[in-house]
């Protein structure tokens, strides 16, 4: 088995300054599928021109998001998924490895690793980034979370994949690099900041919802919401992870998340006032 035996899905919404460079090192797998959700740049027309497959994708603000809709709806040429944000880069190191362990593991999925740069500064230091992006097609699913009241994304960003067998982690790195504006991170993170405090009122008011989740996760609704969860994100990314070797670079990035954090730290407080005064 090689990495052609795999199937890309890098889902995108407005990627222009992005999909490019994802898409150029992907010419080594089965094929490269692009969900797009309505761009109103030049992401479908730079996709296609990479020989892409562009598949168009309506939420209608109800279960199933994009990349649970793709795995049940679309006819995958191989077993494998991977799954891409625009912003990542797969390199040849990576394919190889995939060329060496997929034949014949015992894994249904494996953790993927990636290097992260932000300002344009490769950050070698802090707090390993990475998420569970490859699996069997049949055997994994993005948790279900019940949000048309709530959620504006589109796309399971914080959800987790739910796999059937063993997980296993691939050592060479992606690069995760995203080539758009600090407004633009900034918005994002607001937008995630928003769902995650939603998610912790949902999950707080519903003892059925939270019965399904992981012990990690426990852990970290647990602590998410309590304002010194920031602080100490900070002091565990730039001091005990050693951020701080990487210079501003390092600082900046550690100091942004803990700003995300204490967002949602605020943001599940004002919405707990808001269902308190409903209430009364």
């Amino acid at each position: 088995m090689s990495a052609a035996s795999v199937s890309v899905v890098v889902p995108v919404l407005n990627e222009e300054t992005n999909v490019a460079r994802c898409l150029a090192g992907l010419d080594g797998f089965a094929e490269v599928i692009v969900v797009d959700s309505g761009s109103t740049d030049a992401t479908t027309d730079i996709a296609r021109a990479h020989g892409a497959t562009v598949v168009a994708f309506r939420w209608d603000g109800k279960f199933p998001k994009k990349r649970n809709w793709m795995l049940a709806n679309f006819a995958f040429r191989t077993d494998w998924v991977l799954f891409l944000d625009a912003d990542e880069q797969v390199t040849s190191a990576f394919q190889r490895e995939l060329e060496r362990i997929l034949p014949g593991t015992p894994h249904a999925g494996f953790w993927v690793s990636y290097d992260n740069f932000f300002m344009s500064k490769r950050l070698r230091f802090g707090v390993p980034q990475r998420k569970l992006a490859l699996f069997l097609k049949d055997r994994g699913r993005f948790e279900t979370i019940d949000e048309s009241r709530w959620s504006a994304l589109d796309m399971e960003v914080h959800e987790h994949p739910i796999i059937k067998g063993s997980v296993g982690a691939v050592k060479s790195r992606l690069v995760h690099r995203d080539y758009k504006s600090l407004t633009h991170f900034i918005r994002r993170h607001s937008d995630y900041s928003d769902w995650e405090a939603r998610r912790f009122l949902v999950l707080e008011q519903d003892g059925a919802a939270s019965a399904t989740m992981t012990a990690r996760q426990r852990i970290k609704y647990s602590v998410m919401p309590k304002f010194w969860f920031a602080f100490g994100y900070f002091a565990f990314a730039y001091v005990v992870r050693l951020g701080f070797l990487d210079g501003r670079g390092g600082l900046h990035y550690a100091a942004m998340k803990a700003i995300y954090f204490y967002q949602i730290a605020l943001k599940v407080r004002e919405l707990r006032a808001a269902a308190a005064s409903r209430t009364r």
